[in-house]
């Protein structure tokens, strides 16, 4: 390995903005439940189904409906 690189003829990433983010949201056990027995019968892993759920509901434009009673 070099002791220093040269990045001055570099490019971003074009792909950069797909890549995932970590963040830290509060799920319900329920909810979290659901999802694991989802990966258990799936054997896709239930942080990736959430993903998955949350990206069609972003990509199909559905709206959050809430009623308090």
């Amino acid at each position: 390995m070099r002791k220093e690189y040269d990045f001055t003829d570099s490019v971003k990433n074009p792909y950069a903005k797909h890549f995932r983010k970590a963040v830290t949201i509060r799920l319900g056990t329920d909810v979290i439940d659901y999802f694991k027995s989802q990966a258990r019968e799936t054997g896709v892993p239930y942080q990736n189904l959430v993903n998955l759920y949350l990206r069609d509901c972003a990509h199909s434009g559905k709206k959050i409906s809430l009623k308090f009673v």
